[in-house]
């Protein structure tokens, strides 16, 4: 019996865990537009967080290229993109990162923050102390 309540206990604290995290998908929200445009998987890698595009909505091209990133995205197709690079959890933010605008091919210092209830990530990219924020909505 005691047995089960520790596993119980261990479920519980890691459920917990992971739904204050930012892992997971993403639906990403033009914050001019309003308009969902893609969904993100948020995974950690060697300590660090990054984002991948893992789906298209509604896309203009059936695999559009990011002709005007720099780089090594340069012509990448948008769909399987690592848009979110480096980032490391301090206190209840997640900083120290970039995030690229495959629209512009720009990239940006970025800072992640998880809002109500976890469910919204705001989403900011940084050029000096001039910023935009996002916000994305958590996919179930």
């Amino acid at each position: 019996m005691m047995k089960h309540i520790l596993w119980l206990i261990l479920f519980c604290f890691i459920s917990n865990l992971h739904s204050q995290s930012i892992l997971g998908k993403w639906k990403t929200i033009d914050d001019e537009t309003g308009e969902e445009k893609s969904i993100v998987n948020i995974y950690m890698k060697d300590g660090k967080y990054f984002g991948d595009i893992v789906e298209l909505i509604n896309p203009k091209q059936s695999n559009p290229l990011c002709d005007v990133c720099k780089g090594e995205n340069k012509d990448k197709p948008v769909l399987g993109m690592t848009i979110i690079k480096d980032m490391e959890l301090s206190d209840d933010v997640y900083e120290s990162g970039t995030i690229l605008n495959p629209s512009n091919g720009k990239v940006y210092k970025c800072q992640l923050k998880l809002e109500e209830n976890n469910n919204l990530l705001q989403v900011r990219g940084y050029v000096a102390f001039f910023y935009k924020t996002q916000y994305w909505k958590r996919v179930n």
